[in-house]
């Protein structure tokens, strides 16, 4: 049976610009690199760059993302800073909770969201999407 979700691999161009993107700007913990990857990591995440030249930079029209938490007092700091950085944005919110959507250097969607599943539950519950059903625990 799964136990939860084990680690993100991300095929990246440029290793060391990724590799400054999650660290740098994003303030992972570098934990290990050799010559054609990274492991950074946050409590209950680990992350793996994987080199591959023939990765399309190109963002998926999809909305497949990647979702990092982080606690409302920092969100608006982060945001500046990503802004600073003039890192690109890919989509503005429309759900609860403050989101802020970019692309790393390699086109990766991801997302910088306050909240869990419980406030989303919550918000949802109050104004459910088209067709929405709740599965509570009885």
């Amino acid at each position: 049976m799964l136990t939860g979700l084990n680690h993100l691999t991300f095929a990246v161009t440029d290793l060391n610009r990724s590799v400054a993107f999650y660290q740098n700007l994003l303030q992972l913990h570098l934990d290990a690199t050799w010559d054609t990857g990274a492991y950074l990591s946050l409590p209950g995440l680990w992350l793996c760059l994987s080199l591959d030249p023939l990765r399309d930079p190109e963002p998926a029209a999809d909305y497949t993302h990647y979702a990092f938490s982080l606690d409302a007092a920092d969100f608006p700091r982060f945001v500046e800073r990503l802004r600073s950085a003039r890192v690109q944005e890919w989509r503005d919110n429309r759900s609860e909770g403050a989101s802020f959507y970019f692309l790393d250097p390699d086109g990766h969607k991801l997302e910088a969201h306050v909240g869990d599943l419980a406030s989303r539950l919550t918000a949802c519950r109050q104004r459910p999407y088209a067709g929405m059903k709740f599965f509570d625990d009885l």
